[in-house]
């Protein structure tokens, strides 16, 4: 797990249990979807785990998000 950590470099990291099975949630910047397969296969390789990803944006990513809209 320090390998991953230390690979990721996580602004967050958590540790707890949910659903009966160990859980670690780690809050990290993935600029590009094709990033995952570098990022991941470890946790299916190394650890069998199950992984779920949830992204996210910050105030400044909405705004442009939403600047983006057409205006109509």
């Amino acid at each position: 797990m320090r390998d991953v950590v230390e690979q990721l470099r996580p602004e967050a990291a958590y540790f707890t249990c949910m659903d009966g099975g160990r859980t670690c949630i780690l809050v990290f910047d993935m600029r590009e979807s094709s990033e995952m397969p570098a990022l991941l296969e470890r946790f299916f390789l190394d650890m069998e785990a199950e992984v779920e990803l949830h992204p996210v944006m910050n105030a400044d990513d909405l705004r442009e998000g939403l600047d983006a809209l057409p205006r109509g």
